[in-house]
């Protein structure tokens, strides 16, 4: 439909679309700046859809492959491709770009071109960074992706805002320059070469695949976020805007999981099965004690923060089972995750629009004046405690299984998560929807205009789509993890 180049659309269309929204000028454009951002967001999912309908689920091999030369002397190149891996990324993030639009149409008064285009710039960042084959290019979506959210979280984010967001920025670039080391060191021992694939046949010693695993384990860690090295991520959450709650929770966290199984399993293919021990602990704590955590929490945005970190545990998991099983839940744990997180902090922000507090005391008998509201925030409720028929269920039982054919007491661990889940979602949701009307104010509340029902009624159907059918995202996933898998079980010492 558009010849060999839907990666490079995917990746520039809202990147320009933002420059356009952009040269709007000031806020007596409003208006304009909106519906050109729209447009940019709506035409990045469409160019998107071809990499869905045109993908060959037989064959792991990488697809829509674009290879140009870019720094001749150091042998980079824009090359770009994808597999079963990353093509439903680059779908889930075309997807919430739209409804970040939409959700902040009538919300941000101030700065809006501004916000619009922080929001589309950092989509094609981060589809860049989804589709890169190339590492230098890939370390350059993935640190450029950081600017446009440290904004949106620094420029329109609460009271903390400069705090959150200059505690964000820190934790991930210090993460990412040992990566980048690593990747300097890669291109020697891969003979000049800066291609990713070139880098999984690359022979290593042992002592340098333990040290490349844990500058990775840092680097994607921070940004999962894994335990201890979460705390950055109920701070930006508390103080960033709903939009960047969104994307925060349902993309840029995914980027981070996205490179365990582009980087550090089969690059360090060694060293993943010598200190996998320490990641299932990491992941094992982050999914009970964190849970823990979460039930205690008084603001609701914090409470679906720690919350993500818990979810996010299932994720990297699974990854360190070594199976078809694990990794297939922890991928569709990471597409359901982003639409069950996105709906949960659109929710929240729908609440926060009406009655500006965050603080789950504050509410009380929203079922009294917003019934299609608290029928909705049931859905989403119930799929972050993992009900089956919800996407929350699907990814987290695979995880499940497969702990459970390795050892048991993994398996037992992690179903706990289920209880916790369970104890602290629907705490807070008996809270804030039943009982008494707790205010003048809440009894002043309106139910949901027709954007909000739109936004949260396509999550709806996205979570119980998910949860009822995931066949298609798993035939997707299936031959590249086959195919990885295989080649993370061959020893790569020399």
């Amino acid at each position: 439909m558009f010849g060999q180049e839907i990666l490079s659309l995917v990746i520039w269309v809202p990147i320009v679309t933002a420059f356009l929204v952009l040269a709007t000028g000031s806020d007596r454009n409003a208006p304009l700046a909106r519906m050109l951002a729209l447009a940019g967001a709506a035409l990045g999912l469409i160019v998107a859809i071809p990499l869905a309908t045109g993908f060959d689920t037989t064959t792991a091999a990488m697809q829509f492959v674009e290879k140009k030369s870019w720094i001749p002397a150091f042998n980079v190149h824009y090359h770009l491709g994808v597999d079963g891996i990353s093509m439903p990324l680059i779908l889930l993030n075309s997807f919430t770009t739209l409804l970040v639009v939409i959700a902040g149409w009538q919300v941000i008064q101030d700065k809006v071109a501004q916000y619009m285009a922080a929001f589309l710039i950092m989509s094609g960042l981060i589809n860049g960074a989804f589709a890169a084959l190339d590492g230098i290019l890939f370390y350059v979506f993935f640190e450029g992706m950081l600017i446009p959210l440290y904004l949106i979280v620094g420029v329109w984010g609460g009271p903390n805002r400069v705090y959150a967001a200059f505690k964000f920025f820190l934790y991930t670039l210090l993460g990412s320059l040992l990566m980048l080391v690593s990747l300097i060191y890669l291109y020697y021992q891969a003979g000049g070469s800066f291609d990713i694939q070139t880098w999984h046949r690359t022979t290593l010693g042992m002592t340098a695949q333990v040290l490349i695993f844990l500058s990775f384990l840092l680097a994607f860690g921070v940004k999962v976020p894994m335990w201890p090295v979460h705390t950055w991520l109920p701070d930006a959450h508390v103080e960033a805007p709903t939009g960047g709650s969104v994307v925060l929770a349902a993309i840029t966290l995914k980027v981070g999981a996205y490179g365990f199984l582009r980087f550090m399993l089969p690059i360090v293919p060694d060293a993943a099965h010598e200190l996998a021990w320490l990641v299932i602990t990491l992941s094992l704590v982050a999914i009970t004690y964190i849970g823990l955590v979460a039930l205690v929490q008084a603001d609701m945005k914090k409470l679906i923060a720690y919350s993500s970190v818990a979810h996010m545990g299932f994720v990297t998991l699974g990854f360190f089972m070594f199976s078809p099983l694990g990794w297939e839940g922890g991928l569709v744990q990471m597409i359901s995750h982003g639409f069950v997180s996105a709906a949960l902090f659109l929710c929240i922000g729908v609440m926060y629009d009406r009655l500006h507090s965050r603080q789950i005391k504050d509410y009380g008998g929203l079922v009294n004046r917003m019934p299609v509201f608290a029928a909705l925030f049931m859905l989403f409720a119930m799929a972050n405690a993992g009900l089956p028929a919800t996407s929350g269920f699907v990814g987290e039982f695979m995880v499940i299984m497969a702990a459970s054919k390795v050892n048991f007491w993994f398996a037992f661990v992690a179903a706990t998560s289920l209880i916790t889940g369970a104890a602290y979602t629907l705490w807070m949701y008996k809270r804030v929807v039943f009982g008494p009307v707790a205010s003048s104010q809440v009894e002043a509340m309106k139910d949901l205009n027709a954007r909000e029902f739109l936004l949260l009624g396509v999550l709806a159907v996205a979570v119980l789509g998910m949860g009822l059918y995931p066949k298609p995202f798993t035939d997707v996933m299936h031959a590249s993890v086959v195919e990885l898998l295989a080649h993370v079980a061959h020893s790569k010492l020399p």
